[in-house]
Order: C-alpha cells, then structure tokens, then sequence
C-alpha cells in the first residue's frame, strides 16, 4: 500500500463531491428512501470495518446499471440498478459489493500497483537506453511488457477483488438482516440483461464471469445463511 487511509478517504471525498456536481441527483423521494433505508442498515453491519466513515448515500438518475462507493462512506446508486434490485435484499448485495471494495481498500492497492507498473516501465526505458537498444525492439519490449503487466498483474487482482468483495458484501449484507440468497438472484438478472451485448474471455477480463461469480456465490452461501437468521428479526422490530 503506498497510500495511507487519510490520504485514500481525502481523494474518495473530492472525488464524490465532483460526481456530485456533475452528476443528475434524483429527486423520487421512493427510490431516495429505499437507498437510505438498506444504505443505514449495511452502514451498521459494516461497523468498524470502515471506521471513521461519514455515511452519505446518494441516488443518481440514470439508466446505467452501477453503483458505487467511495473511501470515507460515500456511497453512490444509479437509478437504473434500482430497476435489476427489484427487493431490498438485492439492492443490500449491490451496496454491501461495492462498500466491501473500500472495506478492503481495493482502490488503494490498484492505484500501488500502478505506480509500481509505471516504475518498472521508467526503469525498462532506463535500462533500453543504457544498452543502446533498437527502436524497433523497444517497440516489441514495450508491448510485451504492457501485455504482460495487464493480463498477468492487473486483470486477475481484479477479479480477485471482484470475488472478495462478493464475499465481504455477502457478510455484510446478512449482518443488516437482509437474506444474502438474494445476491444470486440479483446476479442473474444482471447476466439476463447483459445477454447479446457481447463479452470478453474471462482471462481478459476485470470481473468474473457471471456463471462463475454465481458459482461462487452458491458456494459462499451455507457460511452467511446462519448470520443472516441471527440478524433478520434485528430489523424487522
């Protein structure tokens, strides 16, 4: 990690005030509502692991289907996802993922681990000019270094994320009272809606594959069901 927690919520705060004034906020007071009510109660399964957060959770209008959340619990949700997270549960695995990816501080370790790439491309330039090298196998050594960085590095600790914060979001959501099954519920219909819009290979990829984050997901339920029956009764009083 070469950012420290100050420094990563101080950009996650800039960065949230900017989406904020240049994004449209949506003003239905139902889809508002909604996203405060399940935003408040992951914010209370999250707990210490995101100490020192400043929850604020905002609805955007938009078709696309995202949502996102930023170092110092700053939570964004596009009205178009309110549309695939018919129920409260779906939308709890959507926010709990995305809080999961700060929780875990996935924005940091990327933003380190291209520094370090860029380093080493600083260093590869370096050691090609020390020694005189032909322009065009700098070419070649530059592709094969970019390539190599991007589907060998960067690629799968994305989907490494991905996959943990699949998990993390899963605890979470249980932990708020919300019934983690409905993730894979959530995550077929995305898949539905994502059909006929072409894909790339998993390998070249940022995120699982959906068959294989479903996959998973069936997996990883046995181990939040039991958290879940702990937690539900909590919130329904």
């Amino acid at each position: 990690m070469l950012l420290s927690p100050n420094q990563e919520a101080a950009m996650g705060l800039s960065a949230f005030d900017e989406i904020k004034d240049e994004e449209e906020i949506s003003d239905d007071p139902i889809a508002n509502a909604r996203v405060q009510r399940v935003g408040q109660r992951i914010a209370q399964s999250v707990g210490r692991d995101l100490p020192n957060a400043e929850w604020e959770f905002v609805v955007f209008e938009s078709d696309e289907l995202n949502a996102f959340a930023l170092p110092g619990g700053k939570v964004g949700v596009y009205t178009g996802i309110l549309k695939i997270a018919e129920t409260d549960a779906e939308l709890a695995a959507v926010m709990g993922h995305e809080i999961a990816h700060v929780s875990s501080r996935h924005g940091a370790e990327r933003m380190s681990q291209q520094l370090l790439v860029l380093g080493g491309a600083l260093l590869t330039e370096v050691g090609m000019e020390a020694k005189d090298v032909s322009e065009e196998s700098r070419e070649l050594i530059r592709t094969a270094y970019g390539l190599g960085t991007e589907v060998g590095l960067m690629l799968p600790y994305s989907r490494l994320h991905e996959s943990e914060a699949d998990a993390i979001g899963l605890r979470f959501a249980a932990g708020a009272g919300y019934d983690p099954r409905a993730a894979i519920s959530f995550w077929r219909k995305m898949a539905a809606a994502s059909k006929g819009e072409g894909s790339v290979p998993e390998f070249l990829s940022t995120h699982p594959s959906d068959d294989t984050r479903i996959k998973n997901l069936e997996l990883l339920m046995p181990k939040y069901l039991p958290l879940y029956e702990q937690n539900r009764d909590k919130f329904s009083k």
